[in-house]
Parts: structure tokens; C-alpha cells; sequence
């Protein structure tokens, strides 16, 4: 499976409780999904290779037929441990090999060895005690040839980065000898991101949109108001009746016409279901527009705000 052909839905396993995960994963699987997007942040990905190796061995696909991300974390940049920490994400899904690995955050951070805490998340230290988010100087172009390294030894098809603005992005294209094959970034309606999507799709790089409905992956985070939620936007509303989909639905085909890859989350079946059922119906130019113009340049997951207000350090990555 090339990259062009990687599914344009995914299921995101970012906050799925790790005792309901291995299940989300198989009926996932069941309903349709073919593209899974973990991490090492995430904490489940033992679960996660629960339910893939489940829905192999029931014959509801083969690995083959899926395409599996995840991610280096940030305490991992130094080149040594990159591929260690790829070689803990593939031992704990229960894979040889990944279909994609990104780069989770341009951040780096001081390395926790696996026994000492694992995944290691922000804080260098949680028990001290004033604990604090600590940074690593470590330049991103010795953490991407040691990910270049990974596609050469046959442990990973594709590389790619997350959370890059444009300066990075181009950077990264002037040194990397194995070209980016993914950017994933947050956009929604609320934040389109038009110039950064137009950017690295002129590179030739598939972008991937997580948090495609925006304020919903917040609200139990208190990083979003109910009142943000994209759904109840009456254009939103008023395209969804006249197509008679959900808004949700609309949401997420107008992610996948502008011709990027989303990534929805849900725990329900029939949500997973509704989800999926994007490819049977087509917005205009005019629908298109009307929810581009929603556009507010609004960002849910902004280091530059979570960081101080969680990990007691103010670290911006996108002014």
C-alpha cells in the first residue's frame, strides 16, 4: 500500500481508556476502518495491538490491509534512542513493521528511560516537587536522519512530522535526504490552515487533519467551550438537512474534499459507523466555502498555552 492509497478516515486512539481499547479497536476494524493513528503518548497501544491482532486472527482483515502510524515522543529525539522507542511501540502493537511514524512534536525533551516511567509524558520529574516540563537541545535534523534510518532497515514505510508551521517545514525539506511523506496538524473549520496545507501539499506531502471537528476532543480537557463546537454552526447544520447527513458527517466530508486524511475518535459503535459513512455524497463549491468561512484561526492544542498552564513552562512552537 502506497501512501497514496493510505484511507482518507482514520481512527484516532488519543484518550481511548485503555480497558475499553483493545474492543474500540476490533469493532473499529469490523465496521470498516483500515487506518489506525496511535502514539506512544497515548499509553494504549498494548490494547490497541490487542484489537488488531484479534480482528487478524477472526479474519476480518489482514495486517496488510491496514495502515498503522504512531509516534517518537519527544523524550526520544537524541538519535540514539529513536529507534529503541520505535522498537517499544512495534513490541507493544504486536507489528514488524509500521506503515508510518511521525515525529509527534517539534519539542524535545530530556530522556526517561523505559523502566523509569513509560510513556514518559511533559514533566522531567512528576514527584518533585515543583515539577516542571524541561527541554533537550537537540536539533530536529539529527532526530529525522535517525528516522531516515528506520525507513532504510525496512522498520517503518513512511516518515513524517506533526505540529510543523511553515518555517520548519521548509527547513526540513532543504536537509532531508528521505523526504516527509505526511504532516499531520490540527485543522478543522475553525482552523483551516490553508496556507500550511497549501505548502505541503506543493511538497508533495499528504497532510492529515486530527481533531477534524474541532472543539469536540476538548471539552473534557477544559481546553474548549461547548459554545465552540463547529456541529451547531448553522451553516453546518443547514448543508448537513440538505443532504440529509449528520453535521458531524459534513464536517468531516469537507475535511476529506479539501484532500486531506482526517482522524475522528470514538468509543461507539455506531458513531465509528456514522463516521466512516462520508463517501456517498459530495458538498459543492458553495457548501465548501460556507464552512471554510467559519474559519476563526482557532487552536484547541497549542503547546504555547497547555505547556504553562499544565507543565509550568511557557514553549510556543507555532508564533
Amino acid at each position: 500500500m502506497s501512501i497514496s492509497k493510505k484511507p482518507k478516515i482514520g481512527l484516532g486512539l488519543w484518550k481511548i481508556p485503555t480497558p475499553e481499547c483493545a474492543d474500540v479497536v476490533y469493532n473499529a476494524i469490523k465496521v470498516g476502518y483500515r487506518h489506525l493513528d496511535s502514539a506512544c503518548d497515548y499509553g494504549n497501544e498494548v490494547e490497541v495491538g490487542q484489537g488488531i491482532q484479534r480482528a487478524i486472527a477472526d479474519g476480518l482483515c489482514s495486517r496488510d490491509d491496514l495502515w498503522i502510524t504512531s509516534k517518537l515522543w519527544n523524550t526520544y529525539h537524541r538519535p540514539e534512542h529513536v529507534q529503541p522507542a520505535l522498537e517499544k511501540t512495534l513490541n507493544d502493537l504486536g507489528l514488524e513493521y509500521l506503515d508510518s511514524y511521525l515525529i509527534h512534536f517539534p519539542i524535545a525533551q530530556p530522556f526517561v528511560p523505559f523502566e523509569t516511567r513509560y510513556p514518559p509524558e511533559w514533566f522531567l520529574d512528576p514527584d518533585a516537587a515543583n515539577p516542571e516540563m524541561k527541554i533537550e537541545p537537540v536539533p530536529l535534523h539529527q532526530t529525522w536522519q535517525a528516522m531516515e534510518a528506520l525507513v532504510e532497515k525496512g522498520l517503518v514505510k513512511h516518515i513524517g512530522v506533526c505540529n510543523y508551521n511553515t518555517g520548519l517545514l521548509n527547513d526540513l525539506m532543504a536537509y532531508a535526504r528521505i523526504k516527509p511523506a505526511e504532516l499531520q496538524i490540527e485543522s478543522h473549520p475553525y482552523l483551516t490552515q490553508e496556507r500550511l496545507i497549501r505548502l505541503a501539499q506543493d511538497y508533495g506531502i499528504e497532510v492529515t487533519a486530527f481533531s477534524p471537528l474541532g472543539a469536540l476532543s476538548y471539552f473534557e480537557l477544559n481546553m474548549a467551550e461547548p459554545i465552540e463546537s463547529v456541529i451547531t454552526q448553522q451553516a453546518v447544520v443547514d448543508i448537513a438537512e440538505a443532504h440529509g447527513k449528520t453535521p458531524a458527517q459534513v464536517v468531516l466530508r469537507w475535511g476529506v474534499q479539501r484532500d486531506t486524511v482526517v482522524i475522528t475518535k470514538s468509543t461507539k459503535t455506531e458513531r465509528l459507523q456514522e463516521n466512516i459513512n462520508i463517501f456517498d455524497f459530495t458538498l459543492s463549491d458553495d457548501e465548501m466555502a460556507a464552512i471554510s468561512a467559519l474559519n476563526r484561526n482557532r487552536r484547541f492544542n497549542d503547546p504555547g498555552d497547555f505547556c504553562e498552564g499544565a507543565f509550568n513552562k511557557f514553549y510556543p512552537i507555532y508564533d
